[in-house]
């Protein structure tokens, strides 16, 4: 199993090879944040200004990064193929899918076949997106030669009967009913690229030709990529001149870099880091809330949390309010044992659980585990997991549970507490509530680490995609959390902040955009002032 800040973004395993990047590796080139052709100072208008050169400072992959979009595992990848590329849909703030370069779509009544409609778009050669481009995409994600990235998650079509019903029509067979099809469309990774690009292994990283809001100029992997505005967007041409993304993958670079003037946006910092430059004047701290899901995993089909009296126990052993303020210093919300707080079908209307440390133990007690001994898995594999761990032990020591907590190595963590263990921390990153039903919680979903197998569960999600009518759907979704947050195995404690620093100079970055989702990291919307 993978990291699972968003599913498949293996950052940090990636990082510590790639070892720091120091602020002489950033002597970048060209023109300065202000500086660029038509720049202007700013009024206080508060109106978007044209012109400039923004250099954007990401944790990276080393030497062995690519442009290929298909290929977009880590957090610069995807910035990067955002400016060159386009989805037919992405992501918007609750987790919706939203049209891009999808104008429509429509299902027939069984909701197992969709018409979609591309909008009158270019690429950067000037040849129009057709339908042949998005077929020719998808199957190349599909190859099962190749681990691409949205390959899971094109799963539901059958392309091979798929077709291209005019230059942008096409028609989607799908293999069963989904009526959360456009969430395919919007897929981490699935980026239309022009039919036959990529036939020769260097085609992306000597000019990826794409149709997104910046064109390629040049990309050293490891060190920086830059692009240039692309006037004829379909969405309208960005404000900036030029695009930098340079790799500097500790945050004390990225930080002293956006402290020196070097650049003018750090992705990923700590919330200490954001305590302390808050407010100060210097730079500007953007948090987006409700980034990332902060969890225990209790394996539902071994003792001692086969028994779901045990699991509602752990449920009121958490004091949520104290796992947020010492596991993410006071960065995030508290949780209520749901995946996607915000998020679109989210079961709001449920009661916020609070500690009852006296029902905890009468529930332990009718189990018979009134001196329960458990083994809590953790590891430095992210951001305060090792300090929620330990947290947790102290809390649940107060309800009479002993909890041996063990660290585990960063490498490995993920597929090691995926199917050994009984009890681990555990995150997610922003994605719609289906794809985490589908995902994680069905029988046979391959990332099941809670191992909840309820066939009457599976039955519930088949129903929700055959339901046409979204209001009934809705309802549909509300009653599979209902049984989570009865009995599931997640004991969701908390939702981290995503924080990211900017120059004061940074204007039009979009606060309500978890991490990975439309908004986040649009540099085609962002100006300098």
């Amino acid at each position: 199993m993978h990291d699972e800040l968003f599913p498949g973004l293996r950052r940090r395993g990636f990082l510590a090879a790639t070892g720091a990047v120091t602020l002489g590796a950033l002597a970048l080139t060209g023109c300065g944040g202000s500086g660029g052709t038509d720049a202007q100072a700013d009024d206080g208008d508060g109106k978007p200004k044209r012109g400039g050169r923004l250099r954007a400072a990401f944790a990276g992959g080393g030497a062995g990064e690519t442009l290929d979009p298909h290929l977009a595992n880590l957090f610069a990848d995807v910035a990067r193929a955002k400016a060159l590329f386009d989805k037919l849909a992405d992501y918007g703030a609750d987790l919706s899918a939203q049209p891009r370069l999808a104008a429509k779509w429509e299902s027939n009544k069984a909701l197992d076949r969709w018409q979609v409609t591309l909008r009158e778009a270019t690429f950067h050669d000037g040849r129009p997106v057709t339908a042949k481009d998005v077929l020719y995409s998808y199957r190349r994600i599909a190859d099962p030669e190749k681990a691409f990235r949205a390959k899971a998650s094109l799963e539901p079509i059958d392309l091979d009967a798929s077709r291209a019903t005019g230059e942008r029509g096409i028609e989607f067979v799908l293999k069963r009913p989904t009526a959360e099809f456009p969430n395919v469309l919007a897929a981490f990774g699935a980026y239309i690229v022009p039919e036959n690009a990529g036939e020769n292994a260097t085609d992306f990283d000597k000019k990826p030709v794409g149709s997104g809001p910046f064109r390629f100029v040049s990309f050293s992997p490891g060190r920086s990529a830059v692009f240039r505005r692309h006037d004829a967007y379909w969405e309208g041409a960005p404000h900036l001149d030029e695009l930098e993304l340079v790799v500097a993958n500790e945050e004390s670079a990225r930080v002293n870099a956006l402290l020196g003037g070097q650049v003018e946006y750090a992705h990923e910092l700590n919330p200490t880091t954001a305590r302390a430059h808050e407010g100060k004047g210097q730079i500007e701290i953007v948090r987006l809330r409700n980034s990332a899901m902060q969890a225990f995993c209790m394996k539902t089909d071994r003792a001692p949390f086969d028994d779901k009296r045990v699991r509602e126990a752990f449920f009121l052993i958490a004091d949520r309010q104290e796992l947020v303020d010492g596991a993410l210093s006071g960065a995030g919300v508290v949780g209520n044992d749901l995946f996607g707080k915000g998020y679109e079908y989210y079961a709001a209307d449920l009661p916020q659980r609070e500690q009852d440390l006296d029902r905890a133990r009468a529930l332990l007690k009718q189990a018979g585990a009134e001196k329960l001994k458990v083994s809590l898995d953790t590891s430095a594999v992210a951001a305060g997991f090792i300090e929620a761990a330990g947290i947790f032990r102290d809390q649940a020591a107060k309800a009479g549970v002993t909890i041996d907590v063990r660290t585990g190595s960063k490498d490995s963590y993920w597929s090691d507490i995926l199917d050994s263990g009984t009890l681990a921390c555990y995150r997610s990153g922003a994605m719609p509530i289906e794809a985490h039903l589908s995902q994680r919680l069905l029988t046979d979903s391959t990332t099941n680490a809670t191992k909840w197998r309820h066939k009457d569960f599976d039955a519930l999600y088949q129903q929700a995609q055959s339901t046409r009518d979204k209001t009934e759907r809705a309802a549909v979704y509300e009653r599979m959390q209902r049984r989570l947050y009865a009995e599931g195995g997640f004991l969701i404690w908390g939702f981290a902040d995503w924080i990211i620093g900017t120059a004061k100079t940074v204007k039009g970055v979009e606060a309500k955009a978890p991490a990975n989702t439309l908004d986040w990291a649009r540099f085609d919307k962002v100006w300098l002032a």
